[in-house]
């Protein structure tokens, strides 16, 4: 898919303030760690993630995200009321139903004709919003549309960690079933794109590139989907290394394509974004895709993996901290569960993001 439309005017992200680092999470497992005889200090060794952090308690995915998406709006000192599509894109939501983008679209006061609905897709969601609102500015069928998204991850990982300790059938083999869990991190993001005539800022989309291979669906699989929320106990069981391995085989099939969507070659993007995994992802990916490492910037010694947010909040901070120049040509490459790929090529000219973030 190519454009020649649609601009990506603004961004916005939140993140929480309560750090939790992996040496606690590892303190906290001490029972499991003594039980199955496993030495502190694998976890970052393995992941290459210090520390991530959780929302404070009581806190819905809904309330960040409003957030998120006032600071997108304010950033690009855009009229609410030229948003005609509202996208919650998170895997975390405030309840089975409604919405969580009707919740969010009260908060924002966005018009009434404004289409508004949630999109769940993994670590992918955010950026499948954006594909999806890309296609409607393009056709001329709104203004202006907003991605947001907020993804907890305090549940999951307190949940890995009672679950560690207490249920003795886990073992030095089965455990590698559930690293995954315990690299989970929280935040919110919130994009906003636009129709070319009223961008102020020129960071044109250029291309949209999706492929799915979903044989491997079962690779990484939380729960069922039940209405919990009260005494939520979430787990997730991740086959972290064959996901690496397909995932990375479905990205470079992705990104070939990528290249002839985007008509760039290698040496054309100047600065890659990628979903945030780990380590040896990164190193892994930017390898098989023959991208430098050193054009790649990246969140997750920090913030871990974030879901959705994860490359939306990335791109956020970069470009804040002045790591894209004007005229740059920027690789978005996504690679979620199930297994999911979606690609976005676009050429940055002025950055404009907002954050609501404790500093």
């Amino acid at each position: 898919m190519r454009y020649t439309n649609v601009a990506i005017e603004s961004l916005g992200y939140t993140l929480p303030s309560e750090i939790v680092t992996t040496s606690e999470i590892e303190q906290r497992l001490a029972p499991a760690y003594q039980r199955m005889r496993l030495p502190e200090g694998r976890l970052e060794l393995m992941t290459g993630i210090a520390e991530r952090r959780f929302w404070e308690r009581g806190i819905l995915p809904g309330d960040k995200s409003i957030e998120s998406g006032k600071q997108a709006i304010a950033a690009a000192d855009i009229d609410p009321q030229k948003i005609g599509m509202l996208i919650h894109g998170s895997v975390c939501r405030d309840h089975l139903e409604p919405a969580t983008a009707c919740r969010v679209h009260d908060g924002l006061k966005l018009r009434r004709d404004c289409m508004i609905y949630d999109l769940s897709n993994a670590c992918l969601g955010q950026l499948n919003g954006i594909a999806l609102a890309a296609n409607a500015i393009e056709l001329g069928q709104i203004e202006a549309a907003l991605i947001v998204g907020t993804e907890d991850s305090r549940h999951l990982v307190e949940n890995t960690i009672r679950s560690l300790n207490v249920d003795e059938s886990w073992t030095r083999k089965t455990i590698k079933m559930a690293v995954a869990s315990l690299t989970i991190g929280s935040a919110s993001s919130a994009i906003l794109l636009t129709h070319r005539e009223i961008s102020q800022t020129g960071n044109f989309l250029r291309s949209i590139t999706a492929q799915a291979n979903t044989q491997f669906h079962n690779l990484c699989q939380s729960g069922k989907d039940e209405a919990v929320a009260d005494d939520m106990r979430p787990l997730m069981n991740t086959d972290s290394e064959r996901l690496m391995s397909e995932g990375i085989q479905t990205g470079m099939t992705t990104f070939d394509q990528f290249l002839t969507d985007s008509q760039w070659t290698r040496e054309d993007i100047h600065q890659s974004f990628c979903h945030q995994v780990g380590a040896a992802h990164r190193k892994l990916m930017l390898e098989s895709l023959g991208l430098p490492e050193a054009n790649d910037f990246s969140t997750f010694q920090w913030l871990g993996n974030t879901g959705s947010a994860a490359l939306p909040v990335t791109l956020a901070i970069g470009v804040e901290q002045g790591a894209v120049d004007a005229g740059s040509n920027l690789g978005l490459l996504g690679i979620g569960s199930g297994i999911n790929c979606l690609m976005v090529g676009a050429t940055w000219n002025e950055s404009r993001v907002g954050t609501n973030t404790p500093r």
